[in-house]
Order: structure tokens, then sequence, then C-alpha cells
């Protein structure tokens, strides 16, 4: 399922894919991203490309859908855990808002609905 789940994120345009820990923090969009799995690595785009991520399957123990209310608008993102509930990835649904800062809906929706198909709360 968590194939599954990264396939139907890298699909939608405007995702921000980051990986961070103490030392650095990596971000890649996942606007026309490949993704693919090999044994327990799953490779979010292309190797020989600018930018790739490559994800230890086994490692990640769960996801979670987040609404996280900021000082002037809601961000959305999917986060996923190790067994020590980490933060291993996130994918944040950037660019919700129009100019006037409203909430556009069809964005709301994409996001509503992979967390409708998924539930709010995954283990794998």
């Amino acid at each position: 399922m968590l194939f599954e789940l990264l396939s139907d994120i890298v699909k939608i345009n405007d995702v921000l894919i980051i990986t961070k820990n103490i030392g650095a923090t990596c971000e890649i969009r996942s606007n026309s991203l490949t993704i693919r799995q090999n044994e327990k690595w799953i490779t979010i785009g292309d190797n020989d490309g600018p930018a790739h991520m490559h994800i230890n399957s086994e490692m990640i123990k769960s996801a979670e859908f987040v609404k996280e209310q900021k000082p002037d608008r809601i961000s959305f993102s999917v986060r996923f855990f190790d067994v020590d509930n980490q933060r291993i990835i996130a994918a944040f649904f950037t660019k919700m808002y129009d100019e006037s800062k409203n909430l556009i809906s069809e964005r709301e929706f994409l996001y509503n609905s992979l967390n409708e198909k998924y539930s709010s709360k995954i283990k794998f």
C-alpha cells in the first residue's frame, strides 16, 4: 500500500516531497516525477535526472494525513514515519491558496480524495 500511496501523490502537481534529518533537507516537486520499486527500494524521480530519492520501504511503518493550522492558512500534508514514529519523508501539498489567500477547492478536493481513499492514519 505504501507504493500505491506514493504513486498517487506523485501524480498530483505541486506536491513538495521532503526528506529531512539533523544535517540536511532535500525537497523535490512532484511535477512529472516517475516512481518505481525494486525490492525494498522505492525510487521517486529519474536516476539520471537532476533530483531523485530512494526510500527504504521496510523502514516506513505508518503514514498520516495532517491538516495543520498556521497563522494565515492551513497546511496540508501526508507524513511518513518509522517504527519510532520519527518522520522519514513528508509530502506537502503546495499552491493550495489563490492570491487572495482563499483555499482553492480543486486542490482541497485532491487532498481530501486521497485521505478518503487511504484513511487518515495508515499502518504498513
